[in-house]
């Protein structure tokens, strides 16, 4: 026996982890997929012969790895969790592109699209005067026909004339190549956990205070020239963050081109 197995036995006991194993054979046996429905506590435990105590223990270590999700209320249960998205902090790409290479399906839904005067935060973020226009767009992200982010952007107007009429449902940045001929050429996000908040948890089916990955970015092109500010929401349950780092020592080491990251505590 493996010492990973080991730990789940002492932290679950002989009894629940057996509850665990049988559990996860059933999901597999089953082939259930992403939403689908388990049951309700109450019959899990009697079909896996254990307490309701047991099985609570049970579940939470397997929402804990991300396998289950419990939604509480009358119309709840256990349910199958969706997949994760890996966010590759080493690539500047769409949240499309992202979804795609991952086999995810994207959808995305423009809540506020409209032109307005920066403000002394966007202003100073995108280094424009406070009275600048800046186009300020809003969209929910969806993976596999489910929530996965709010994003906030804001772009100066005068690099994007016309953008508000323009198709938004896809990946901001592919238009804004085709359309403006600007590429993005490097990126600094900040990253830290926010909780959700009444508005954001309904908008991305989440409950009220569950965690979120916040990312505040500003973006440049090739030139050095600022195009983007924006803050999006990413569901804590549904994100996973990648970072590739290198053994090389600092002095050896060639600038890098890309995205910066900086992780808020």
């Amino acid at each position: 026996m493996n010492g990973m197995t080991d730990a789940v036995e002492h932290v679950l006991g002989p009894t629940a982890e057996d509850a665990r194993r049988r559990l996860l054979s059933m999901v597999e046996r089953n082939r259930l997929q992403p939403g689908q429905r388990l049951g309700a506590e109450r019959d899990l435990a009697e079909s896996l012969g254990v307490s309701r105590s047991t099985l609570r223990h049970v579940l939470a270590t397997l929402e804990a790895s991300g396998i289950v999700r419990r939604v509480p209320g009358r119309s709840g249960g256990i349910f199958i969790a969706p997949g994760k998205v890996e966010r590759d902090l080493s690539r500047i790409v769409g949240v499309p592109s992202l979804l795609r290479d991952q086999g995810f399906t994207a959808g995305s839904r423009v809540i506020n699209v409209g032109v307005r005067a920066a403000g002394q935060e966007a202003a100073a973020a995108l280094a424009i005067a406070d009275d600048d226009f800046v186009v300020d767009l809003v969209r929910i992200r969806f993976a596999d026909s489910l929530p996965i982010s709010l994003e906030h952007a804001v772009l100066p107007a005068d690099l994007v004339p016309g953008l508000p009429e323009r198709d938004l449902g896809g990946s901001l940045y592919e238009l804004l190549d085709r359309e403006y001929s600007i590429r993005p050429g490097e990126a600094t996000e900040r990253i830290e956990i926010v909780t959700a908040s009444a508005h954001e948890a309904a908008i991305l089916g989440v409950s009220v205070h569950e965690p979120l990955l916040a990312v505040t970015r500003t973006t440049t092109d090739a030139t050095g020239r600022l195009f983007e500010y924006s803050h999006d929401l990413f569901r804590g349950d549904r994100t996973r963050i990648l970072v590739k780092t290198s053994g090389t020592p600092a002095s050896e080491r060639p600038r890098l081109r890309g995205r910066r990251l900086e992780v808020v505590e």
